[in-house]
C-alpha cells in the first residue's frame, strides 16, 4: 500500500512540475511576445501618417534597390569581426562613398551616404581646417533610425555651424570606439565628444575583450592597423559579410514559422533561457583604464574630451538599478572628465520620458531615440560645451 501511495504521488508530482513548466513557458511567451506589440506600433504608425510601414528585411530592400544603384550597401558594424578569429585585420568602420541602408524604427528604413571613411558624414567635413566636435559612440551616435538632418551631428552641425564629424557605428563598445579613437583622430580636433550608452555599453566591453587585435589598442601605446590608409580592404571585408544579412533574412523567416515556434515551445527553450540568465559582470577596471587612455589621448592632441552619459529606455519602464549609472559616473568624475549627464539635462525634465524613444509603447523592445529626442541631446550637449 504504501509502495501504491509513493507511486501516486510521483505522479502526480511529475505532471504537476510538468503542466507547471509548460504554463510558464506559456507565460513567458505572451510577456515577451514582441511580434504582437511591434505590430501595433505598425498599425498606429500607419493610421497616422497614411503610409505604409516597410516590413521588408535589410537584405530585401537591398536587393531591390541594388537593380537600379550598383553603390548601394548595408551597414556592416565593427562588432560583426568579433566573431571571427585571427583576423590579419580588424574593421572599425563600414564602407566607404556609399549609400548605406541603416535600420528601421520610424516606419522607414534610414540611409545615408557614407564618407571616406565609411562613417555617416558628409564627406567635406572631412576637408574642414579645424574639426570642432568629433563624436565617438554606438547606433545612438550613428544616428539610428533617422535621416540627416535629424540625427545628433548634424544638428551639432546646424546648432553650433562648425565642423562636425561623427564616428559613431552601430553595437561598439568602449574598447572598439577607443580602438576608432586612435585609428581617425586627427591634430586639428577641438573637442572629443564620448558617447556612453548606459544600455549595453559595458555588456559588448566583455566580448570586444576577446579580441587580440582590439587589446592591442589597450596594452601598446603605438599600436595602429593603419586603417586610414587601408580602406579598400576594409570595404571588401565587409561586402563579403553583406552575404550574412541573407542568411540572417533566412534565419528570421525561419524563425517566425508556426513548425518552429511549436518546437521551441515543446523544448521549453523560453524557460531554459530564462533558468540560464546571469547578471552580467562589468568590468569597471578596464573600462576606467580605456577611458583614462582617451582622455591622455585627448590632451596629447590638444583636444577636450567631454563624457556624454546617454540614459537607456528601461530606466524609465521598470525598477531601476542605480548601482551602473553611479559607478560610472564616478570613474568619469575620478579622472576630472567632463560629464553631461542626458538624464539630468533632458530626460528627468520631461513628464513622460518615454516620449523620446522610438519603441516608448513597446514593453519589451529597447528603441532608439526619436528625432525630438536626438534634437534635445545635441542641444543640451551645445549647450554645455558653450557655456
Amino acid at each position: 500500500l504504501m509502495i501504491k501511495k509513493i507511486i501516486t504521488y510521483s505522479v502526480i508530482t511529475f505532471f504537476s512540475i510538468f503542466l507547471a513548466a509548460y504554463l510558464f513557458e506559456g507565460f513567458l511567451i505572451w510577456k515577451f511576445n514582441g511580434e504582437n506589440e511591434f505590430s501595433k506600433l505598425k498599425k498606429n504608425y500607419e493610421n497616422k501618417s497614411g503610409k505604409k510601414f516597410d516590413t521588408r528585411s535589410r537584405y530585401e530592400i537591398y536587393t531591390d534597390k541594388k537593380k537600379t544603384n550598383n553603390n548601394i550597401v548595408i551597414d556592416i558594424t565593427p562588432s560583426n569581426y568579433l566573431a571571427f578569429d585571427n583576423l590579419d585585420l580588424f574593421p572599425l568602420s563600414g564602407i566607404s562613398m556609399s549609400e548605406t541602408i541603416f535600420c528601421n524604427e520610424n516606419g522607414y528604413y534610414a540611409i545615408y551616404d557614407s564618407d571616406r571613411y565609411g562613417y555617416n558624414n558628409p564627406d567635406k567635413e572631412w576637408n574642414s581646417n579645424e574639426i570642432h566636435h568629433l563624436l565617438i559612440g554606438d547606433s545612438f551616435t550613428q544616428g539610428a533610425c533617422v535621416n540627416r538632418p535629424n540625427d545628433m551631428s548634424s544638428v551639432l552641425r546646424e546648432l553650433s555651424n562648425k565642423t562636425v564629424i561623427n564616428l559613431g557605428y552601430g553595437g561598439n563598445g568602449p574598447l572598439i570606439q577607443y580602438g576608432i579613437l586612435r585609428e581617425y583622430l586627427r591634430p586639428n580636433v577641438k573637442n572629443i565628444i564620448w558617447m556612453y550608452y548606459e544600455g549595453n555599453d559595458l555588456i559588448e566591453l566583455n566580448d570586444e575583450l576577446k579580441s587580440n587585435i582590439l587589446k592591442n589598442y589597450l596594452n601598446k601605446p603605438d599600436f595602429s592597423q593603419n586603417l586610414i590608409q587601408k580602406q579598400d580592404k576594409v570595404n571588401l571585408m565587409a561586402n563579403q559579410l553583406i552575404i550574412r544579412e541573407k542568411i540572417n533574412a533566412k534565419e528570421r523567416k525561419r524563425q517566425n514559422s508556426l513548425r518552429f515556434q511549436t518546437k521551441q515551445f515543446i523544448l521549453l527553450k523560453k524557460l531554459r533561457n530564462y533558468l540560464q540568465f546571469e547578471r552580467p559582470e562589468y568590468n569597471y577596471e578596464v573600462f576606467k583604464q580605456i577611458i583614462d587612455s582617451a582622455n591622455n589621448l585627448a590632451l596629447r592632441n590638444n583636444s577636450k574630451l567631454y563624457f556624454v552619459y546617454l540614459p537607456e529606455i528601461s530606466r524609465y519602464k521598470n525598477n531601476y538599478d542605480i548601482t551602473k549609472y553611479s559607478s560610472v559616473k564616478k570613474i568619469v568624475n575620478s579622472l576630472d572628465i567632463p560629464i553631461i549627464d542626458i538624464h539630468e539635462k533632458v530626460f528627468k525634465k520631461k513628464d513622460n520620458p518615454l516620449n523620446l524613444f522610438t519603441f516608448e509603447r513597446i514593453k519589451h523592445y529597447r528603441g532608439h531615440y526619436t528625432i525630438s529626442g536626438y534634437k534635445q541631446i545635441a542641444e543640451a550637449i551645445n549647450k554645455f560645451i558653450s557655456n
